[in-house]
């Protein structure tokens, strides 16, 4: 049996108390259990549990910083298990998330699919002044409402610049409805990437960080990679973005930004092939060392 099978079911699997203790965290991360209306694929109910079990085999040493972010603390809360009805499941997500969104403790989501997102960007649009949303996504997801829900995986950028106007940049996007291309021109507080125009390319990333107000919520949808490289999604449109894009975007968002809090949704676990849920893991330990970079001592 590896090394890694033995060491607590934790974010990183960190094994020294005074590293995953909640009260000293300065990370917590929410696992959120919730497919409550895919429309394609499935398994995203089940994607939080299986990132956090994949993310025991990383190395905690973050290369590009030289530096072990998980040292500031990575507390890992319990999973949010499903309500009956997608109004009782924001309601209870956000009434969860308004009670641990703090400028001390930073928030990192894992989901999931696309829709538990909303109440978690409110909670933190609440405690935070000037916010936009950085998403990346296949999709731009600003349909009023899907299969007879508000709530719904394909309407979360809707409840973000329509209710609650949040300004946003959308990146890498190659999917939309006819719908959703209208109210594009009804002057929504949006600007979109599309992944034709930047795919393979970092060129465009300072003008899209120069869209962003001073705080940022990023919100990643694994569907905005290619599929060649995340597979197992909900909806795996052709054409996303790269791995060394993807960073370098993160990267530049969190050093000329303050990004409050973040999530990854819509990776759906495969017993079959479960190796992307090793990506997952390593793009959210990436994008908090990018983060925190000012805050980790270096090695």
């Amino acid at each position: 049996m590896s090394e890694s099978a033995n060491l607590p079911m934790n974010f990183g699997g960190i094994d020294e108390p005074q590293y995953f203790d909640r009260e000293k965290a300065r990370i917590l991360i929410l696992p959120v259990s919730y497919e409550g209306t895919v429309s394609y694929g499935s398994g995203t109910g089940n994607g939080a549990e299986a990132i956090i079990d994949a993310s025991r085999n990383m190395e905690l040493y973050e290369e590009e910083t030289s530096a072990e972010v998980y040292k500031l603390g990575i507390h890992t809360l319990p999973t949010v298990r499903p309500r009956e009805t997608p109004d009782a499941m924001m309601a209870a997500l956000y009434e969860q998330s308004a009670s641990i969104v703090d400028p001390g403790k930073f928030v990192c989501m894992i989901g999931g699919e696309h829709s538990i997102s909303a109440p978690v960007i409110r909670a933190h649009n609440e405690r935070y002044e000037d916010l936009s949303v950085l998403q990346i996504d296949a999709h731009a997801d600003l349909r009023d409402s899907y299969d007879g829900t508000e709530h719904s995986h394909a309407s979360i950028m809707a409840r973000v610049v329509k209710d609650m106007r949040i300004p946003s940049v959308q990146v890498g996007i190659r999917s939309i409805s006819a719908d959703e291309a209208v109210s594009l021109k009804e002057g929504l507080p949006t600007k979109i990437y599309w992944a034709k125009d930047v795919v393979g390319r970092t060129d465009w990333i300072n003008e899209a960080v120069d869209a962003l107000s001073d705080n940022v919520y990023l919100t990643i949808d694994i569907d905005g990679l290619d599929p060649s490289i995340v597979p197992t999604t909900g909806t795996p449109e052709p054409g996303g973005l790269g791995w060394y894009e993807t960073l370098e975007l993160i990267r530049t968002a969190a050093r000329r930004k303050n990004i409050v809090g973040m999530d990854l949704v819509e990776y759906s676990y495969s017993p079959e092939y479960p190796s992307p849920a090793f990506l997952c893991a390593k793009l959210i330990y990436k994008s908090l060392a990018y983060i925190f970079v000012d805050e980790t001592p270096k090695i």
